[in-house]
């Protein structure tokens, strides 16, 4: 697939990039860039984010054990299946850009 970025400026949380959870091997890697002051959280949720009235603001987000509370550049994976990430952000004015890279299926 192709890499999505996903990137919040000041506080709030960025859109939801759903993954394909039936993938095998469930391979996906995240990067977050920071430039300026920011703490973020990686999140995770197993919801089904496509469910109709389904809203993000009421999901079940879980933070990714080493994407929490950072606020310098670091990168970690996701190696079981989950159904979409985003990012949050609590405190700084800078800006987060997550970049989000799913693989698996075998092929080529």
């Amino acid at each position: 697939m192709r890499p999505v970025v996903l990137s919040v400026t000041g506080v709030g949380n960025s859109a939801v990039d759903p993954l394909d959870h039936y993938l095998t091997p469930f391979n996906v890697s995240l990067a977050v860039v920071v430039t300026g002051t920011i703490t973020y959280t990686v999140q995770y949720t197993y919801d089904d984010v496509f469910a109709a009235g389904y809203t993000p603001a009421s999901g079940n987000w879980l933070p990714h054990p080493s994407l929490t509370s950072q606020t310098a550049t670091k990168d970690s994976n996701i190696a079981y299946p989950v159904r979409a990430v985003r990012l949050t952000t609590s405190a700084g004015s800078g800006t987060a850009a997550l970049t989000v890279i799913q693989t698996g299926g075998g092929g080529v």
